[in-house]
């Protein structure tokens, strides 16, 4: 059985949305990459207000904190505010996924959100079932 409820933080939404087989090492991109799959099979998620599981295989994650905690919680909060969730908020990921697509990547306001982050060149419409 799947775990159940997945944690992941309001601003990994956006970098689902855009994951390439791309990020920080190794272990990351097979963690996120295993994490996405299981994902799309529309298992529940718990919004995080920190650390997810993501985060887990992130060699920026020091004892459950990231090294940009204060760009990501920005990020998170964007997130939130613009979908109408909350930290806490238990979903399916695909109401998630629909919701982030709905309210900030169709309306083009990824960049307001996280243009400062040092992948988003790769964040961009080109992919299809954006």
């Amino acid at each position: 059985m799947k775990k159940q409820p997945y944690s992941i933080r309001p601003h990994h939404g956006l970098c689902l949305s855009f994951f390439q087989g791309k990020g920080y090492s190794g272990a990351f991109v097979e963690n996120m990459a295993g994490v996405k799959a299981e994902l799309e099979e529309n298992l529940l998620i718990c919004l995080a207000g920190g650390a997810d599981d993501i985060c887990a295989a992130c060699p920026n994650n020091t004892a459950g904190c990231c090294e940009s905690e204060e760009k990501v919680r920005r990020y998170d909060r964007e997130v939130l505010r613009r979908c109408g969730l909350s930290v806490g908020d238990i979903l399916p990921y695909r109401t998630f996924e629909a919701r982030v697509r709905r309210d900030i990547l169709l309306p083009g306001q990824r960049e307001e959100i996280c243009g400062d982050c040092q992948w988003t060149a790769l964040c961009h419409f080109e992919r299809e079932g954006i």
